[in-house]
């Protein structure tokens, strides 16, 4: 039985509807705009399709699923890579439309099938080393963040300040997420970006660093229309090998992780969400929450944990609060001076919060392993991770042609894949799998 205070379809009242929602909009909000902020997208964009992709998700799943869907760290590699060999931001644009496109297909292949060959193809030991490389993979870049600074011709130098804020920022983080408790310790990275950037000011004042320029700030009018990145308008729509392979193999992963949150949500709420609505449903909703996304600028989206941190801490599973937090979400998107805000964050600052966000990516691998009991006596799994790790952090490149190639994860995830189907031996089974459908079964009797 549930022990919701208010559950899926209960409407809270005005008062508390705008508290709660706030709630849950404040809970994403860092990772939503640091995903962008990195890649070189618009974080008004994104706050904007994170607003509008969770709209279509309750949609979708006919207002059964309190989710709330955010930027996608997974994908920020495959972004940058995509941008660098394409035109820009429009170039990564067109292979998360081709991500959406993927969900798409294999939610009617779940909804003609059922779900069980989806695991098998994905197994831990395959996804779980995979996720481990997104988070070292970009390690370099958060230490890189924190401790270099831009002078003169784009020249990069060490920076005793910048690593010193880094460090403040990345302490506050584990503190709120260690040392707190309730609403506070759902919202880390939100309250390490604030308290790096108070930081910052005490710094700028005291030291003249110069770590933060308001001029922009100044300038930028309350209203205004985050900048769109329209396909065919703002950008030539090239469909090319290169965009897909540096994109696609991601869903391997990205999958695997929606399965994870839908399971996770099903305990805490007690509910069965892949028979109801249906596994295929929620991965539809992700899927067009994606496509549509990237139809106007926005980064891939994920369902995100912070906010299934907060139903737990709340025992509000309520989905008018989500569609609420998904509306202030919009209406933020086009402060024209918050956003002009968030601009300036220093650099050193968003370094600090990578260090923690891309090292608990990699952990959460490392903890799919433990937790599914994967034996690394038995060769078979010891070789496919290990493949896996070294191709992904160390950027192996499979070229054909001077314009198609496959590399660094998207390159260790398909032959992930395929070594789990080549390779003699048992799969190992995906105990984690199994135990949340004892536990529904269990919870359906009662």
């Amino acid at each position: 039985m549930s022990n919701a205070v208010l559950d899926i379809n209960d409407k809270p009242s005005g008062g508390q509807l705008v508290t709660l929602s706030l709630q849950h909009m404040f809970a994403m909000f860092g990772s939503t705009i640091l995903v962008p902020t990195l890649t070189g997208l618009s974080p008004a964009i994104a706050l904007l399709t994170s607003g509008i992709a969770t709209i279509i998700f309750l949609l979708v799943t006919r207002f059964k699923v309190p989710a709330y869907l955010g930027s996608s760290f997974a994908f920020i590699a495959p972004i940058q890579v995509a941008s660098a060999t394409g035109d820009g931001p429009g170039s990564a644009m067109i292979g998360a439309m081709a991500v959406g496109l993927v969900y798409g297909i294999v939610s009617l292949l779940i909804w003609k099938t059922g779900y069980k060959w989806i695991m098998k193809l994905l197994p831990p030991i395959v996804v779980a080393p995979v996720i481990m490389v997104i988070g070292l993979g970009l390690a370099g870049t958060a230490v890189h963040m924190t401790m270099y600074e831009t002078v003169g011709d784009n020249k990069e130098v060490y920076s005793a300040a910048y690593f010193v804020i880094g460090l403040i920022t990345l302490a506050i983080s584990i503190l709120c997420n260690n040392f707190f408790k309730g609403v506070i310790s759902t919202m880390p990275i939100l309250i390490g970006l604030i308290g790096g950037y108070l930081a910052s000011l005490i710094s700028d004042a005291v030291f003249h660093t110069h770590l933060i320029n308001f001029s922009k700030v100044v300038e930028a009018k309350w209203f205004k229309t985050p900048d769109f990145l329209i396909p065919g308008v703002d950008y030539e729509f090239h469909v090319t090998s290169t965009l897909l392979l540096a994109m696609v193999p991601i869903v391997i992963v990205t999958i695997s992780e929606h399965i994870g949150h839908q399971l996770v949500l099903g305990k805490v709420v007690h509910r069965n969400f892949i028979k109801d609505p249906g596994l295929n449903r929620s991965l539809l909703g992700d899927g067009l929450g994606t496509l549509i996304s990237s139809l106007i600028g926005g980064p891939p989206k994920t369902t995100y944990g912070e906010n299934i941190g907060v139903l737990v801490l709340t025992r509000i599973f309520s989905v008018w609060v989500i569609g609420g937090a998904a509306v202030f979400a919009i209406f933020l998107s086009f402060s024209g001076k918050l956003m002009a805000l968030v601009g300036t964050i220093p650099t050193p600052v968003l370094g600090g919060v990578s260090i923690l966000l891309f090292g608990i990516i990699a952990s959460s691998g490392l903890r799919m392993l433990v937790e599914n009991k994967i034996d690394f006596d038995d060769k078979r799994n010891l070789v496919i991770a290990s493949v896996i790790l070294i191709l992904g952090i160390g950027g192996a490149k499979l070229a054909f042609t001077k314009t198609f190639s496959i590399e660094g994860m998207a390159l260790a995830a398909i032959i992930g894949v395929l070594l789990n189907f080549i390779l003699p031996g048992k799969a190992q089974p995906d105990l984690e799998m199994e135990r949340e459908e004892m536990e529904m079964k269990e919870s359906s009797i009662e």
